[in-house]
């Protein structure tokens, strides 16, 4: 008997006891497992799937809300991948139609690689900018942040944290900003006379640290809190910035950071993102916005 079309299968939500089966789908694609960052958008978030017939997962994605609950003011897409097998056969496309069915007259974002661009093109998404993503082992030297104060984030910071963040992002991100402190290695702040003008995370991912969410009120205070949490750490520094911040991106290549992907930055039913993108340097994550 023929396994069917996954296409004509039911997509249903996904739970974080489905962990370990979007680790799976990860790897099927040749991308890390990524089972931390996949508990969290699957807790923040609202994973979608179609249950491949063989076992396993046969395509997934996850929608991060932004906003009042009853109304949100933004979703992300992020983590839409179909197993090989499934692969070439609109099984990608079914699932983010229907996507974009249930988020209704919600504004959608996602990143898109230069593979699933022509998707989401088809889809009604337009691009609006890029994103480049940096790795390497970042070299400290010079001079070159003066009057910067970083420190690491207290519970204290919370409520000033909430109010910079939705200020910045353009929409409350609290069920976020507060998993930072469980799901990031490190919380940092940046101040100045007792205000707090920026805040970073670097969360582990396999054997990076991931820089996002970094906020911050202009590019030094970003550079200072980039290399206060590279201070903190062994492990080689990954994050994605805004090409629009040339001046962070040319300092953090000459500290060691070398590009090695672009990702174009889409929307549905907006034509630019919420907030500040000046003070907006490098998201969560690309998967959730």
């Amino acid at each position: 008997m023929p396994t069917p079309s996954l296409a004509s299968l039911p997509i249903r939500r996904l739970t974080l006891r489905d962990l370990p089966a979007c680790a799976d789908l990860s790897e099927d694609r040749g991308w890390p497992r990524e089972e931390h960052k996949w508990g969290l958008l699957l807790s923040a978030g609202k994973g979608y799937g179609i249950d491949d017939p063989d076992g396993g997962l046969g395509t997934a994605c996850v929608v991060t809300e932004y906003g009042p609950q009853e109304r949100p003011a933004l979703g992300a897409i992020g983590m839409v991948l179909v197993a090989e097998r499934h692969a070439r056969q609109g099984i990608g496309r079914h699932l983010m139609r229907h996507v974009m069915s249930a988020m209704s007259a919600t504004p959608l974002t996602l990143h898109a690689t230069p593979n699933g661009l022509p998707l989401y093109e088809e889809l009604g998404f337009k691009v609006i900018g890029r994103a480049e993503m940096l790795r390497g082992h970042f070299v400290p030297g010079g001079a070159e942040l003066p009057g910067a104060f970083t420190r690491t984030a207290t519970a204290a910071d919370l409520p000033a944290l909430l109010r910079l963040d939705e200020e910045v992002f353009g929409a409350d991100r609290t069920h976020i900003v507060t998993r930072l402190p469980a799901f990031a290695d490190q919380v940092r702040v940046a101040e100045e006379n007792g205000r707090i003008i920026g805040y970073a995370a670097a969360w582990p991912n396999m054997d990076t640290h991931v820089v996002g969410p970094l906020i911050a009120l202009d590019t030094p205070t970003a550079m200072a809190l980039l290399a206060s949490l590279a201070a903190h750490t062994d492990r080689p520094l990954r994050t994605d910035i805004d090409v629009r911040h040339g001046e962070l991106l040319a300092w953090a290549k000459e500290r060691g950071l070398a590009s090695i992907a672009f990702n174009a930055v889409m929307t549905y039913g907006i034509t630019e993102m919420p907030g500040d993108w000046t003070r907006r340097f490098a998201p969560v994550t690309v998967a959730a916005g």
